[in-house]
């Protein structure tokens, strides 16, 4: 985590997510574009520079609040690509989208949608919980910056599944993945991030119950993926 320590701090204006957008735009350098983690990482790019946008444009009612928020948000995303790169080990819900980036059985949608259901299911509770320690303030003060960040996580959606799905001479592929797509769910995953960052506050004062809620929740989220990432065949 020591690499990161410049995205954890609060940062004015958009300058902080301008670091995390260039860091992001660093890890597509390095990937073969079929590689499934730059297949999410051009897709949290895109929804991190439009929340860029939204910040450089005042449409944050609390820009402090809103930086902080991504900015936490990222640095969990950004700390399991560096332990799956090193020694270290991601977190049990960043673990098959690693295991399987390379299988030519997986396309390229279920590597978006099993990145999004890790960074969203599990990263966004916990990020949370940091910004709240961070302002020093509870749940209820930053849930409109959560809601604004995920109105535009859903605005983009649609675009992703258009450009990710196959297209019509490929519609083998495209009936399970049309299932997947269906099977999960963006607005679901949102309200249980924010259920469980209420939780995982409430149990704040508990370490031990507070520990043992984000490894279950931690493995739950790494289960979805693990379906999300079922081979298909050609």
């Amino acid at each position: 985590m020591a690499q990161l320590e410049q995205f954890t701090a609060p940062a004015r204006g958009s300058g902080g997510v301008d670091a995390v957008v260039a860091r992001m735009r660093a890890i597509g350098d390095d990937l073969p574009p079929r590689d499934g983690l730059a297949v999410f990482n051009r897709v949290y790019l895109s929804v991190t520079e439009e929340v860029d946008r939204h910040l450089g444009a005042g449409r944050f009612a609390d820009a402090r609040a809103a930086t902080t928020l991504d900015l936490q948000f990222a640095v969990r995303y950004l700390a399991a690509v560096d332990a799956a790169a090193g020694p270290g080990r991601p977190p049990a819900c960043w673990r098959p989208l690693f295991q399987y980036r390379r299988h030519p059985g997986v396309r390229p949608l279920q590597f978006a949608l099993a990145g999004i259901n890790a960074h969203i299911g599990h990263d966004l509770a916990l990020a949370v919980v940091d910004t709240c320690r961070t302002l020093g303030c509870e749940p209820a003060a930053v849930e409109d910056e959560f809601d604004r960040v995920g109105d535009i996580l859903v605005s983009l959606e649609e675009r992703i599944r258009e450009e990710l799905m196959p297209g019509p001479d490929l519609l083998q592929i495209a009936d399970p993945l049309t299932h997947l797509f269906g099977s999960w769910s963006l607005e679901r995953a949102r309200d249980g991030a924010w259920a469980a960052a209420r939780a995982l506050w409430a149990l704040r004062e508990h370490p031990g119950l507070a520990g043992e809620f984000r490894e279950r929740l931690d493995g739950a989220v790494g289960l979805v993926s693990r379906m999300l990432l079922t081979p298909l065949p050609d």
